[in-house]
C-alpha cells in the first residue's frame, strides 16, 4: 500500500482540513499520514479560532515521518503563518519528495481568512515552484495570478501564470463560478483542458478543495498519470456532494466515502 502525506490544519467539525484528507485517502486506498500545522475551532457555520501549532512541532511530525513513513504523494492545505509555510518548503526540499500537491487553503467556504499575508508570500516563492499541481478556486487563483479570475479564460490565464512561477501543472476550480454549469480548468505545459459538468444544487460543500486536493493526491501516490488522477478526483467531488449526509445548519460536509 502506498503512503500519502497531509500537511495541514484540524478541522474540529470534521468536514475539511486534515479529517477530510484522512477519509479521502482511505476511499483511494492509500495510508495516509499527517502533519498538523494548526487546530481549528469551526463548525458549518463558521471559524471561530485558529491556533498555529509552533514551527518545531511541524518539523518534528515531518521529521519522523520522514524516517520511517515517507510519503509517495504528499499535499499542503492550510499552512496558517509565514513560517509554518516556510518550514514546510523547507522540509520538502530537504527530504526530496516529489508529486507534491499544493492546496493553497486561503479563504474558508464561511468568508474566513485562513492564511496571513506573509504565508501567501511564501506560497508563491517557494512552495508554487515545487508543485507537480496547484489547486486554487478562483479568489486564490486571483491572490496568486494578480488579477480577477472570474470566468473560463480568466481561469486559464490564472494556471498559465502559476505555470510561470514554476508549477508544473494547475487545476483552477470553478466551483465559484455564477450559473448552472461548472468549469474546472486544468493547466500543464501541453496545453489547457476544461472539465465541465453541471452544478448540484447543495448547501453540502465544506471541505470540497481540501477532498479534492487529498484525492488527485492518492492517485499520484498509485502511480496514475496527473490528467487521470485529475479526472477521478473531480469525479469523487461530484459524488462526495450528491450523497452528502446534510449536516448542520451552514455549509455542511460532503460524503468523503461516496
Amino acid at each position: 500500500m502506498q503512503i500519502a502525506l497531509t500537511i495541514a490544519g484540524s478541522d474540529s467539525g470534521g468536514g475539511a482540513g486534515i479529517q477530510a484528507d484522512l477519509k479521502t485517502f482511505q476511499r483511494f486506498g492509500v495510508f495516509g499520514t499527517s502533519a498538523i500545522t494548526a487546530i481549528t475551532a469551526q463548525n458549518t457555520r463558521e471559524v471561530r479560532a485558529v491556533h498555529p501549532i509552533p514551527v518545531e512541532m511541524v518539523l518534528a511530525q515531518l521529521d519522523a515521518l520522514a524516517v520511517d513513513l515517507p510519503p509517495a504523494a504528499l499535499k499542503t492545505g492550510m499552512l496558517a503563518t509565514a513560517a509554518v509555510a516556510a518550514a514546510v518548503a523547507d522540509a520538502i526540499e530537504e527530504y526530496g519528495w516529489g508529486a507534491y500537491v499544493l492546496d493553497p487553503v486561503m479563504v474558508a467556504s464561511s468568508g474566513d481568512r485562513l492564511l496571513d499575508a506573509g504565508a501567501e508570500a511564501v506560497l508563491r516563492r517557494r512552495l508554487v515552484p515545487r508543485a507537480a499541481i496547484v489547486t486554487p478556486n478562483l479568489d486564490e487563483a486571483a491572490i496568486l495570478a494578480g488579477f480577477p479570475v472570474t470566468a473560463p479564460d480568466s481561469m486559464e490565464r490564472a494556471g498559465q501564470a502559476l505555470l510561470q512561477l514554476g508549477a508544473a501543472a494547475a487545476l483552477v476550480k470553478g466551483g465559484h463560478l455564477t450559473g448552472d454549469q461548472i468549469v474546472d480548468v486544468l493547466v500543464t505545459r501541453d496545453g489547457a483542458r476544461h472539465f465541465a459538468h453541471d452544478r448540484i444544487q447543495s448547501t453540502s460543500t465544506h471541505g470540497t478543495g481540501c477532498t479534492l486536493s487529498a484525492a488527485i493526491t492518492a492517485g499520484l501516490a498509485r502511480g496514475r498519470p496527473l490528467g487521470v488522477a485529475v479526472s477521478d478526483a473531480l469525479a469523487h467531488v461530484r459524488r462526495a456532494i450528491a450523497d452528502a449526509p446534510r449536516l448542520g445548519e451552514g455549509h455542511g460536509p460532503v460524503n468523503h466515502s461516496a
